[in-house]
């Protein structure tokens, strides 16, 4: 059952919706979308009051550590972390609260796919795949071809998404975060095609984010994908400044599908 996921992506401290394609270590380079006056807890507690769960807490870049464990402490054992995970400090973020974290980054050292990093990871854990997330975050190249991209999805990795990929890692983790980031923060609509793909290759959870605008998005996506694949939007919702969805609607859709 598609269900629309909420997020918190943190920068510099902030709550802020980003154009994820501009996200470098320039500041000069960064388009902003949105920089929320509210704190993570806020948003916490509006996803707890909601009962939306599966909301991923996203560390885009240093600085963002204590913002993480404000929402975590807000509404702990439902919220996903993600940002720097590394086997060094995966178990300490599940002790700060996290339902599970996300790892991205860590598992490509100079770009190149790490099965013992992965291993690492998941033996920080005990060895239990269900509080573990892979985040496949990609770009395209061609007409049907995804690379993934590490470092705020700036360097390419060795990598695509492709059905040989989930298939190698999905024994590995309880679920897939796949954010399309020449879509993301544009409000321009979703990769059709990956969508479609996901929902072939994957037989676990998996959530895609990058570019859903409106609820008429979360219908596509449920179309597309048969109900497999869940969808979060971000900086087109009306909490995070945007103008083509309310966020009560989104609940509200989340709702009718359980119905």
């Amino acid at each position: 059952m598609t269900r629309f996921r909420p997020c918190i992506d943190l920068h510099a401290g902030q709550v802020k919706q980003i154009v994820g394609g501009t996200l470098t270590d320039s500041s000069s380079a960064l388009q902003t979308n949105h920089v929320s006056h509210h704190s993570s807890s806020h948003f916490a507690q509006l996803y707890k009051d909601n009962a939306l769960e599966g909301a991923h807490v996203i560390m885009l870049g240093p600085g963002n550590a204590d913002s993480a464990r404000e929402a975590l402490r807000t509404w702990p054992g439902h919220l996903q972390v993600g940002g720097g995970i590394s086997d060094e400090n995966a178990k300490e973020w599940m002790d700060a609260g996290a339902s599970k974290v996300i790892i991205t980054s860590y598992l490509f050292p100079n770009g190149r796919f790490s099965q013992p990093r992965l291993d690492a990871v998941l033996k920080a854990l005990g060895g239990d795949k269900s509080k573990l997330v892979i985040d496949l975050s990609c770009r395209r190249r061609g007409d049907e071809s995804w690379v993934v991209a590490m470092n705020k999805w700036q360097t390419l990795t060795d990598m695509e998404v492709q059905k040989d990929t989930i298939e190698a890692l999905q024994p590995y983790c309880s679920e897939f975060l796949i954010h399309a980031a020449d879509n993301e923060g544009l409000q321009k609509g979703i990769d059709e095609e990956l969508v479609q793909r996901l929902a072939e290759w994957c037989t676990i959870p998996v959530t895609y984010a990058g570019g859903g605008r409106n609820l008429e998005d979360l219908d596509l996506v449920k179309q597309l994908s048969a109900g497999k694949v869940d969808l979060t939007i971000g900086s087109a919702l009306d909490c995070f400044g945007g103008d083509g969805v309310k966020f009560e609607d989104c609940v509200a859709w989340n709702q009718q599908q359980q119905t």
